[in-house]
């Protein structure tokens, strides 16, 4: 399953997020990885998540954090949960490179059986590619 969420700035995506984690530790039967552009929120999470920061790593184009993923994916295969707070944050995306982030979500979500949960600031267009996988009522 992949799932977006999206909604202005400020209006509590992060917080939602972070509340979903949490909740995700006591029925999760593998690991769970939570992706954010800085470390503010580190201490917020349950311990038995795990955390990771891309302010500490190169990450700007689709092909990197695609990349980023596979790695993150083959260094853990218990991992079946993902969610990445402010994925427009993380990396850059136009419409052609979302589009092609999402098919290799896709195809991650398939052959690995991962879970991906993404904010998105409702500032940014969003590419038609993701609307089909947003919350209809947005956080």
């Amino acid at each position: 399953m992949i799932q977006v969420f999206c909604d202005q700035r400020g209006s509590g995506k992060t917080k939602a997020l972070i509340e979903m984690a949490n909740d995700k530790v006591d029925t999760s039967k593998g690991h769970i990885v939570y992706i954010d552009d800085d470390k503010r929120i580190m201490f917020e999470l349950h311990r038995e998540i795990r955390f990771i920061s891309t302010c500490d790593y190169t990450l700007r184009s689709y092909e990197g954090f695609h990349g980023f993923l596979c790695g993150i994916l083959a260094s853990d295969y218990d991992i079946d949960t993902i969610f990445i707070d402010g994925l427009f944050n993380v990396v850059n995306l136009d419409m052609q490179n979302a589009a092609h982030l999402f098919y290799g979500l896709e195809r991650l979500n398939e052959e690995y059986n991962v879970d991906f949960y993404i904010s998105v600031n409702e500032e940014e267009e969003i590419p038609e590619c993701m609307k089909k996988y947003m919350d209809l009522v947005c956080v």
